[in-house]
């Protein structure tokens, strides 16, 4: 009776710094990643040619193939940020008359898996072999020295670790924003533009289009890329200020 009461005691005792480890991950994680972190990129900067004040019109055309992408809240945060663009550049509503065109498609607003995200979730967490895991086969192991009891230690330390992961995450969100620019050329500058397109038609061959237009618009494409980054982050949370860095950069290019 006491050696079973001893075991049980042991094992309680075991347990409970197991849970204790679990809670310890879980709480550096969320101490680290307790402050929301947003960061922009662009794959390419975009320089227009400076004009004159009264030409420093912009017609903006956002689209999206994302249905949680909220197009209100984006469309002010662009007008925020040209409101307060130092060179004084303004949205109109008429694409014939402004200078320039900036045309913007979301194509991505979802989780990620960034490496510095994964690497900093492994240091916290292990996804296979758990450090509570492994804590709970050495109690095993002590329980009687037998494989069931091995496995029966290692079933608690993970269960201790995969609650402490089902508390805290490292979430990272991904914003990804096609942009191109288009701009009204000075007087007397013709603007030719080649588009060749090659389309399968059977399984014999394909077939091959070419078309030549001109125009009085010079043509700029870029992508922006932003992450926002924090421990159980939704996306409620991160996409106002996702989209307000964003707009900073797109209005930068002015």
């Amino acid at each position: 009776m006491k050696t079973k009461i001893c075991w049980m005691y042991r094992a309680s005792l075991v347990a409970g710094v197991i849970a204790t480890m679990a809670g310890c991950a879980a709480v550096s994680t969320s101490v680290a990643k307790r402050n929301l972190d947003v960061q922009t990129k662009i794959s390419t900067s975009i320089f227009v040619e400076p004009v004159k004040r009264a030409s420093r019109t912009v017609y903006i055309d956002i689209r999206s193939g994302v249905m949680e992408f909220d197009r209100n809240i984006f469309t002010r945060a662009i007008r925020e940020a040209f409101a307060t663009n130092p060179n004084g550049y303004t949205i109109t509503d008429d694409p014939d008359q402004a200078q320039y065109r900036l045309a913007i498609f979301v194509n991505t607003l979802e989780k990620a898996s960034p490496t510095a995200a994964e690497v900093a979730l492994k240091q916290g967490y292990r996804g296979d072999v758990s450090a509570g895991a492994q804590a709970g086969l050495v109690v095993g192991a002590d329980q009687g020295r037998t494989a069931t009891s091995a496995v029966a230690g290692g079933l608690v330390g993970a269960l201790g670790t995969s609650a402490a992961n089902a508390f805290v995450q490292d979430v990272t969100y991904m914003l990804v924003a096609d942009v191109q620019i288009k701009e009204k050329t000075a007087n007397g500058v013709i603007v030719r533009k080649d588009t060749k397109i090659s389309a399968k038609v059977s399984d014999a061959g394909t077939s091959t289009q070419t078309a030549s237009e001109a125009s009085n618009r010079m043509e700029y494409r870029t992508r922006i890329v932003t992450t926002a980054n924090k421990a159980n982050l939704e996306l409620n949370e991160a996409q106002e200020v996702m989209f307000k860095k964003t707009a900073f950069a797109m209005s930068s290019f002015f």
